[in-house]
């Protein structure tokens, strides 16, 4: 049985809806926590970018004293190897999934459809883009780390080989670590995809510079 699409905040191109953007947050956000960025990166209207920012489910977070909060998946502990749970890994990747689905339905190529995902939102994008079998615009990887990194030789998808992946971190990140972000970064390189790699002087958050070059991608991605 299908399930329901993951419910979202949404924000319409002016003009003539050419690209998607499926943009993920963090443990204990919603999507309304990024959905101001989307002026801030000032794109031109001609792109015709519609924004989807959905919200996690809600789940209990183990580490959060089993407190259930919006998480995309559980984090049991703060071990850098268990550190995010597989099952709803997947779960919420085919969650995503299906909202990638359903923009190639209403008419969107998969190529104008780019994935963005801040911390645990990131650990989604980079799970799911890496393997996803129709070619993306780009995968962003914010502040984040990768679940499951010894298996994405076997499971990595050759329609997205291609795609690229723009990582950026901040060198005082608290609680992801600049090393975790590196790491992931280090693998999909390793892997042959086509990763670019940027760092700020900020924790864990996005910077004013970091907008501008997250605007920047993703004008010479979807141009």
């Amino acid at each position: 049985m299908t399930q329901e699409l993951l419910p979202s905040v949404q924000i319409q191109p002016k003009g003539e809806h050419k690209a998607t953007i499926i943009w993920l947050h963090g443990l204990g956000d919603s999507g309304n926590g990024f959905a101001p960025i989307a002026p801030e990166l000032k794109l031109p209207d001609e792109l015709g970018v519609k924004f989807i920012f959905p919200h996690a489910p809600i789940r209990p977070v183990t580490i959060n004293n089993g407190m259930e909060m919006r998480a995309w998946y559980d984090i049991k502990s703060m071990d850098m190897e268990s550190r995010a749970d597989l099952s709803g890994v997947i779960d919420s990747s085919q969650r995503i999934e299906q909202l990638i689905h359903a923009e190639i339905a209403s008419g969107i190529d998969s190529r104008k459809i780019m994935l963005i995902g801040f911390s645990q939102g990131g650990v989604i994008a980079l799970h799911l883009g890496a393997r996803f079998t129709q070619p993306l615009a780009g995968i962003v990887a914010l502040s984040t780390y990768m679940c499951a990194p010894q298996t994405l030789s076997a499971e990595k998808s050759a329609e997205n080989q291609n795609t690229p992946v723009l990582f950026a971190h901040g060198q005082q990140d608290e609680v992801v670590p600049l090393f975790l972000g590196n790491a992931a970064f280090q693998t999909m390189r390793e892997n042959g995809y086509n990763v670019e790699w940027k760092e700020y002087m900020m924790q864990h958050n996005v910077c004013m510079p970091e907008i501008v070059d997250i605007s920047a991608f993703i004008q010479a991605k979807l141009a």
